[in-house]
């Protein structure tokens, strides 16, 4: 069984990880954002991993076991809150958006971490009014209980490119089609076309933040063509995948 570090006070810190590094599952019994102010970072938890390019940052829930991997190299800004200040009201992991304003309050704050002057008491707090403004992003990969999802999970990671029918992948795994939609609906609420999706849209993040041309991106996750991969893309996220949003 894998050790989980319990570290009690949520760090504010800024580090970098190299393309491919790791924070290990750990807790805190405070609140954390995580964000990146370069590369991709995704955490993942119990319930699914969430991943946030440049423009998304991460809450992180007081107590919630989580790991941290960073796809590209990685400039991680980590704020702690204690678990008596939620000033978003949030009991779950989110990806927030982040705008410009947002980035520079974020970088600056962690830049000096122990400073407690009035003036950097004053940018915490213009800080935390800006996240309670961002809206939610939908950034969230689910992680399936029901087994036999689980086995359909590891299959689609592996190659977000299948493109066999729910029928073919169940036979792969001794299931139906008709159980594995049941059974979707029932542990994650999504259809099987939604849930291939979010899979693929989420490694889609993790292939453009290590430099991986759009139409090589949009090959490898499935897509018809590269023009299919940037409309889904832009419907779902508000911009192209070759593009630098704005929150």
């Amino acid at each position: 069984m894998q050790k989980i570090r319990h570290t009690p006070v949520a760090p504010t810190r800024t580090q970098r990880l190299a393309s491919g590094g790791e924070i290990d599952a750990h807790r805190h019994d405070d609140h954390q954002i995580a964000y990146a102010s370069k590369g991709t970072i995704a955490v993942t938890t119990g319930a699914g991993s969430w991943v946030a390019p440049a423009t998304r940052a991460i809450w992180i829930p007081a107590g919630t076991v989580h790991q941290h991997q960073a796809h590209g190299e990685l400039d991680l800004h980590l704020v702690g809150l204690p678990a008596t200040e939620n000033p978003l009201g949030l009991g779950e992991p989110v990806v927030l958006a982040v705008s410009p304003l947002l980035r520079e309050l974020i970088v600056a704050y962690t830049r000096d971490p122990e400073d407690d002057s009035p003036p950097h008491l004053r940018l915490r707090a213009v800080m935390l009014d800006r996240f309670k403004l961002s809206p939610e992003q939908p950034l969230h990969l689910p992680a399936p209980t029901d087994p036999l999802l689980r086995e359909l999970h590891d299959i689609l990671r592996a190659d977000p490119s299948d493109s066999r029918s729910l029928d073919d992948l169940g036979r792969q795994i001794g299931a139906g089609a008709r159980t594995l939609s049941r059974r979707l609906r029932d542990d994650l609420g999504l259809t099987y076309p939604q849930w291939r999706t979010q899979i693929r849209l989420h490694h889609s993040l993790i292939l453009l933040a290590d430099d991986t041309p759009v139409t090589a991106v949009a090959h490898r996750c499935g897509w018809s063509s590269p023009s299919t991969f940037i409309d889904v893309f832009r419907r779902t996220f508000g911009h192209t995948p070759g593009a630098r949003p704005t929150a």
